[in-house]
């Protein structure tokens, strides 16, 4: 065998490592982006939210990158930027 064919093997164990990483790491976790963007798109006056940081309430505008919530029964309003949105509650109909 050549001399420039003996470091493949030892090259082999890396690149699979690195190749299963992509697939069980990477992978997704791209498409979790994918949905959370597409949710995040998606969102309309009216929807209610959940933040990351526990805040619930209705969406009652939308700005370039921001929405404003209202959160409480004293109608409190937050500003609140759209990558803090982590849900979307969803109304059980009775």
């Amino acid at each position: 065998m050549p001399e420039a064919f003996e470091g493949l093997g030892f090259l082999t164990m890396p690149i699979i490592f690195i190749g299963a990483m992509y697939f069980f790491v990477m992978m997704p976790q791209k498409k979790r982006d994918r949905r959370h963007r597409e949710m995040i798109d998606s969102l309309k006056v009216g929807d209610n939210v959940v933040t990351v940081g526990g805040v619930v309430g209705k969406i009652i505008n939308i700005k370039d990158d921001e929405f404003v919530v209202e959160t409480s029964v004293e109608k409190t309003q937050v500003k609140i930027k759209k990558w803090a949105i982590r849900d979307v509650e969803q109304l059980e109909q009775a």
